[in-house]
């Protein structure tokens, strides 16, 4: 994957600026003054795009199967204003204005240098190649705080905030949805295969509230959010760089596939708990636990769901925690120093809340949905006890709360 332009220091420790209502984030204004050093005039529009975490349902998305994200209060920010012709010059104010120059109209191919801007062309690309839109010249300035390398979607963001950016510069009318199914395609062409997830929670989040979102038919379902609850990440800075780590999830979905033709359906969406224990012993050890936690996955985010419109913390704790085991002994895609965290804050928690593994596994980071009034206590946990078990490692914490999807200021 190239780089995405909204990098940010991985040791981050404080809670981010939040974008509340008419309250304009450092990132906009520094996006707002990239723009005039960059063109010499104040944008005429200013587009946000939150990053996003997922609370439960990992490794479903691509069995035709739930999850629950939400967005959060780190974002990218987007400057725009029309300009004449037909050339789209955006600026990477993370990059210190770095420019591209984006001629529209014809094919749009990816570059070898500034490939942060192949986030942008594969927007365009879309829009105009495939979608058929007419795209009118502007100048654009692109900036963010979403954490990258985190798990946190920074790149999901960017092109969310830049599909957003095009479609109200060049009035093409489209709903949020569409815009989240352009930056997906818009990630595929730059090469990486994601699943939808990213790209929706960043389009159509609500303040406060999770979105459940059904991977088959895309339908969501809004989940509130319990009120005095804070969103907690904690970073493990450590990524496991496994010698064919792309192939590591590539077995899994082939084994998930492979459980979904046993069972005769389309995918794992189908197959219940009590179906696959009954028929265990058809399928090979590996397989059977590969599809478990695919299948419990789904029923757990189904309950989480009514657990969270309860305002039931602790039995969305005791999901999340179940989650993390899935992970760890049927998916088998955790690590030790993931387990250390999850351990380190669950024993903080004491059963207000819960923690586990989010995002595609093999390191990133952990998700902790709890009190506000425990914050603190977690992350002078998290400080005192996790370097001793990672080898001196520091864990980056950032405090979130669930945020509006992509919006015009």
């Amino acid at each position: 994957l190239t780089s995405s332009p909204v990098s940010q220091p991985t040791t981050l420790r404080y809670p981010p600026l939040r974008l509340r209502g008419g309250e304009k984030s450092q990132v906009v204004s520094q996006v707002e003054e990239c723009f005039k050093k960059s063109f010499g005039a104040e944008p005429d529009h200013v587009i946000v795009a939150p990053g996003r975490v997922n609370l439960i349902g990992e490794h479903t998305d691509y069995n035709d199967g739930f999850v629950m994200p939400c967005a959060i209060d780190f974002h990218v920010a987007a400057a725009i204003s029309a300009a004449e012709g037909k050339t789209l010059t955006v600026a990477a104010q993370n990059f210190d204005g770095e420019q591209s120059k984006i001629e529209l109209g014809g094919e749009l191919k990816k570059v070898s240098d500034k490939t942060w801007s192949n986030y942008i062309r594969g927007v365009c690309k879309i829009l105009q190649e495939d979608k058929g839109y007419e795209l009118k010249g502007a100048n654009m300035v692109l900036g963010g705080n979403v954490p990258q390398g985190g798990g946190l979607s920074s790149s999901a963001a960017f092109e969310v905030a830049t599909a957003t950016a095009l479609n109200h510069v060049c009035k093409l009318g489209l709903r949020p949805k569409d815009l989240a199914l352009v930056g997906q395609s818009a990630e595929h062409w730059v090469g990486c295969n994601c699943g939808i997830m990213d790209q929706y929670i960043s389009a159509q989040g609500k303040e406060g509230h999770a979105l459940m979102i059904d991977c088959r038919d895309l339908s969501t379902r809004d989940v509130s959010i319990p009120k005095g609850a804070a969103v907690v990440i904690v970073n493990s800075r450590v990524k496991h760089q496994l010698a064919g780590l792309d192939s590591e999830y590539n077995t899994r979905r082939s084994q998930c596939e492979e459980a979904a033709r046993h069972f005769g359906v389309t995918a794992l969406r189908d197959v219940t708990s009590e179906t696959l224990k009954a028929h265990a012993d058809e399928l090979d050890p590996e397989t059977l636990k590969r599809a478990r936690h695919v299948v419990t996955e789904n029923e757990r985010v189904l309950e989480a769901v009514e657990a969270l419109q309860k305002g039931d913390l602790k039995r969305m704790g005791e999901l999340m925690a179940a989650s993390h085991v899935s992970m760890k002994d049927d998916f088998e895609i955790s690590i030790p120093e993931i387990d250390a965290l999850v351990e380190i804050m669950s024993a903080v928690l004491k059963g207000e809340g819960g923690v586990r593994l989010t995002g595609a596994g093999f390191g990133g980071s952990v998700v902790c949905l709890c009190p506000e009034a425990k914050v603190e206590e977690l992350r002078a946990a998290v400080a005192a006890e996790y370097p001793k078990k990672s080898g001196g490692t520091e864990a980056s914490f950032y405090v979130c709360h669930a945020s509006q999807g992509a919006r015009v200021l």
